[in-house]
């Protein structure tokens, strides 16, 4: 079990900008999936080696398709929230144990450009061999983002450059289904 504690050094809390410049630099062409998370039950995290993405049930073995959502007429879960991906680079500004990544309770974690002047809305990604359509619902973060990393890091990646960036990452949902492997390529089709 991976703890939920926060914590984070005064020197990563002052000098997260110094991280911009490399969250700007994500490859564009061609990036790579560095996690896959599964979310069995709230707050559970499992790390697997590779994973199958379903239109309709998102990623096999995630909670995502037992979701009951409040943005939908009938509570059943939201496709513009089945999948989300976020920055391998914006976690390691913000987490340098990269053991606690998966706490930020995202599907995928890439190292690719995930900001909206690289990835607007309706934008497709090829992941392994699915694809994604990238949704008109913003990812941000929220107090158990804040309570994991820390009020700061949650300040930050909800800036207005935070946001531009998607440093919280992007939800999207899948338009091909596939399996998607650790070290599969990620890009914008």
């Amino acid at each position: 079990m991976i703890p939920h504690t926060a914590h984070m050094s005064t020197d990563l809390v002052r000098d997260l900008d110094q991280h911009l410049a490399s969250i700007r630099s994500a490859p564009r062409e061609t990036g790579r999936l560095e996690l896959i998370v599964q979310r069995p039950h709230e707050d559970e995290r499992v790390l697997v080696p590779e994973g199958v993405l379903h239109p309709a049930s998102g990623l096999i073995g995630d909670r995502w398709v037992r979701h009951r959502s409040r943005s939908t007429p009938d509570g059943s879960p939201d496709p513009a929230v089945q999948l989300t991906l976020i920055s391998t680079r914006v976690l390691a500004a913000i987490e340098p144990d990269q053991s606690r990544w998966p706490l930020a309770g995202d599907q995928l974690y890439v190292d690719f450009d995930l900001s909206v002047e690289h990835l607007p809305v309706g934008a497709r990604v090829a992941i392994g061999e699915a694809e994604a359509e990238v949704s008109a619902q913003p990812h941000t973060g929220c107090s158990k983002f804040s309570v994991r990393f820390g009020s700061d890091a949650l300040r930050w990646i909800n800036s207005p450059t935070g946001r531009e960036l998607r440093m919280r990452g992007v939800n999207c949902r899948i338009i091909r289904g596939g399996t998607v492997r650790v070290g599969d390529a990620i890009s914008k089709r």
